[in-house]
């Protein structure tokens, strides 16, 4: 059985040449498929690999996925033009001396443009970004494997939580389906009883219609067709776990079913008793309908 959660995280670390990376994705419950990727300038083509590479793991929830870089240069190189100091300083000097003034500190020349600089990086070429890309995009497949055996992880322990609460909605049919006053006797016992104290409060009424009249409540009161339609939700939805892909949505659909035959459970139960059983039974199905929400 695979079931995914919708929650998940994952990150990793790598890097290509003097650039060094971290990506992460994160992801909580969404209605449908929501990718959001953070990428910093520069990095705009890989952003499709990227929408492709979660597709094949991401069926159903809103996730975002980032990606952080950094240099991983040493200091920059710097570019020392002594000749150019020395002429800047001899000529400086000279003309301070001709105006009788004190020369110019050596600071005042470092500052002049073209004495001291910093190497100008040459701009990648197109077989650098290339290389770039495939080490990112690996990266990101690295990822989504993190990523989704998280959500799996996550996953078989909500599928520990929803088989208990199926065992549980199962265990409260059969209770209904059991219990005595659903027996052919006690219908009819409680059926005459009632023509009985009819019979008695008004001597004039129709016998023979208050049976047939008795008879046909008595068949909207069934409730085995509620059961069985509650048995075939509960080994669907079972069925359901053991399918591939997002099952969440069918599986709430299900849960809004067999809340509809609770609720009728209990519009036509007979006793305290039953009620009681399609109470604890609503209160299962709603605790297993809260538990579907992290569900794929």
């Amino acid at each position: 059985m695979t079931v995914n959660s919708m929650t998940g995280f994952a990150r990793v670390e790598g890097g290509y040449e003097t650039t060094g990376w971290a990506l992460e994705i994160r992801s909580v419950n969404g209605r449908g498929a929501d990718v959001k990727l953070r990428l910093p300038q520069g990095f705009e083509s890989i952003e499709a690999p990227l929408r492709k590479c979660v597709a094949s793991v991401v069926r159903r929830g809103s996730v975002t996925l980032s990606l952080n870089t950094q240099s991983r240069d040493a200091l920059p190189e710097v570019r020392f033009n002594a000749a150019l100091l020395n002429s800047l300083m001899e000529q400086g000097d000279a003309l301070a001396r001709a105006r009788g003034e004190t020369p110019p500190p050596l600071s005042a020349y470092l500052s002049l443009r073209g004495v001291v600089d910093s190497a100008i990086e040459a701009a990648p070429d197109a077989a650098d970004l290339e290389a770039r890309d495939a080490a990112l995009l690996a990266d990101a497949e690295r990822l989504m494997t993190a990523f989704a055996a998280m959500r799996a992880s996550e996953g078989a322990q909500l599928l520990g939580v929803l088989t208990g609460q199926l065992d549980e909605m199962q265990r409260l049919r059969d209770e209904a389906a059991a219990r005595p006053e659903r027996s052919v006797e006690a219908v009819r016992q409680r059926l005459g009883d009632q023509v009985a104290a009819l019979l008695e409060a008004s001597p004039r009424l129709d016998e023979a219609r208050l049976h047939q009249e008795a008879a046909l409540l008595a068949t909207k009161a069934d409730i085995q067709e509620e059961l069985d339609r509650l048995d075939g939700h509960i080994a669907a939805a079972r069925a359901l776990f053991s399918e591939d892909g997002a099952i969440g949505r069918k599986l709430d659909f299900l849960a809004q079913e067999m809340n509809r035959e609770a609720n009728t459970l209990c519009s036509k139960s007979p006793s305290r008793e039953m009620t009681a059983i399609g109470l604890a039974l609503k209160a299962v199905i709603d605790q297993f309908k809260e538990q579907l929400q992290n569900i794929e």
